[in-house]
């Protein structure tokens, strides 16, 4: 039975559950995009339920289950362009779009040296390499699928950047000279699980989200440690952060030396990332 295009939003947004309604409103927009080739001003078409495609509706019943529309898709926006994700990468998400404009405004020299540590989907040193001045660009991470996923990403993009598996904990790497060293490590605490959303909790990697209650800050200790290695004088680190850790990664960075240390907002006035100079 034809329906409106409005109609149809309105009783799967319905069904969803677990999302609040802005939120599962915008998900089956996407969905609907993705699949009918609409846009948000096609919503007085009018849509035969019966006959719309069955990979529609299993990635409708996908969606019901809680997995996140990126993993269903198999894509996530980013800085304006399409990254592929699989479970195996963590999602893309808009805090990390701010650290890497706040990146790209701060670095316009050409030729930068950059280094992404735990890179996941490549999101941030493919970015990067997109938008500044001919950098060489390196990238980081423990996993070996979430390695296989960042190189799809730059060969899609038609990007070189340098991809290594590297357990930051445990090894060094023998990147030097960098003029930027930049992290998105985990930083959720583990006690923190009971607390998340069942999308982001039984379908994201737990290795790229979570620390241990006993050392929050490990990985900010362990990267800062090893930044003083790695980058040259004068060489800029960049961290995503727990918008309650500010102040003790301040001192961290304080402590081991780097001057010029900002914790710095993001646009809904969470302190949610960090900067400091090696001098």
């Amino acid at each position: 039975m034809p329906i409106s295009f409005q109609q149809l939003i309105k009783n799967w947004s319905a069904q969803l559950i677990q999302y609040d309604p802005s939120e599962a409103e915008n998900l089956v927009y996407w969905l609907l995009e993705h699949h009918l080739a609409m846009k948000r001003v096609d919503v007085m078409l009018l849509v035969n339920e019966e006959k719309l495609s069955p990979i529609l509706l299993t990635h409708f019943k996908r969606l019901k289950t809680g997995e996140p529309i990126q993993y269903i898709l198999r894509k996530a926006p980013f800085y304006g362009r399409d990254f592929f994700v699989t479970p195996d990468t963590l999602i893309p998400r808009n805090e990390t779009e701010e650290l890497v404009h706040l990146i790209i405004k701060e670095n316009q020299a050409p030729g930068l040296k950059i280094l992404d540590i735990g890179t996941g989907t490549g999101c941030i040193p493919i970015t990067l390499a997109l938008e500044m001045n001919d950098p060489k660009v390196y990238a980081l991470d423990i996993s070996e699928p979430a390695l296989h996923v960042a190189e799809q990403n730059a060969q899609a993009l038609n990007v070189n950047v340098s991809f290594e598996r590297c357990d930051i904990l445990k090894e060094t790497p023998n990147s030097c000279d960098l003029d930027i060293l930049v992290s998105n490590p985990p930083y959720v605490l583990e006690s923190d699980k009971s607390a998340m959303h069942t999308n982001v909790l039984e379908h994201e990697p737990w290795i790229a989200l979570f620390v241990s209650d006993e050392d929050p800050l490990l990985f900010y200790r362990v990267i800062a440690e090893k930044g003083k290695l790695m980058l040259r004088s004068g060489g800029k680190i960049y961290f995503e952060i727990h918008e309650t850790q500010g102040e003790q990664i301040r001192k961290i960075l304080a402590g081991l030396g780097y001057q010029q240390v900002n914790i710095l907002q993001d646009l809904n006035g969470k302190t949610r990332m960090c900067s400091a100079i090696l001098p």
